[in-house]
This record gives structure tokens, C-alpha cells and sequence, in this order.
């Protein structure tokens, strides 16, 4: 549906109230605007057959998931040791 002269020249000058009064939210609807766009060329395939870099946030979640899965496995070692060398401390105490 198309919109008459009348409801256009509002809505400009609506526009042009908001870009005065708020510089702000003119700036994140404009970045908000520019993401929908990306997100909408990607969904189209527009990118081309490019390979995508990883996002920073998940290459993030995925050095801290190693780190721990690191930490898990030296406190496992640190304590299957502790315990052996109680068992063998035990064992040389028995005999």
C-alpha cells in the first residue's frame, strides 16, 4: 500500500524531529538497519562462496572451553598420582 503526499511529508518530517532531538538512536537505528541488511544478504547467499572468519566471541568460548578441559585433566593427573603414591606408601608401610 502506497503512501499518500500527506503521510510521506509527515513521516519526513518526523524524521527529521527525531535526527535533531535524539543523534543517538539515529546512530543505532542506523547500525541496527545496516546489521538486518547483512543479515538478510547472507541469508539471500550473496556471500559469494567466501569462506567466513570465526567470530571473535567464538574463538573466546572455545579457548576458555580448552583451558578448562586443560585444567580438569592436570587436576585429575595431580590426584591419580596422589593416590598411587599413597597406595604404594601404604602397601611399603604394611609389609
Amino acid at each position: 500500500m502506497a503512501w499518500s503526499q500527506d503521510e510521506e511529508r509527515m513521516l519526513a518530517q518526523i524524521e527529521r524531529h527525531l535526527v535533531d532531538d535524539d543523534p543517538r538512536l539515529v546512530a543505532r537505528l542506523e547500525s541496527f538497519n545496516e546489521r538486518v541488511r547483512r543479515s538478510e544478504a547472507k541469508a539471500k547467499g550473496d556471500s559469494g562462496g567466501r569462506r567466513h572468519k570465526p567470530r571473535r566471541s567464538t574463538v573466546i568460548i572455545l579457548i576458555s572451553w580448552l583451558l578448562i578441559a586443560t585444567l580438569v585433566a592436570t587436576l585429575l593427573i595431580m590426584v591419580l598420582r596422589h593416590e598411587a603414591a599413597s597406595a604404594v606408601a601404604l602397601a611399603a608401610a604394611s609389609f
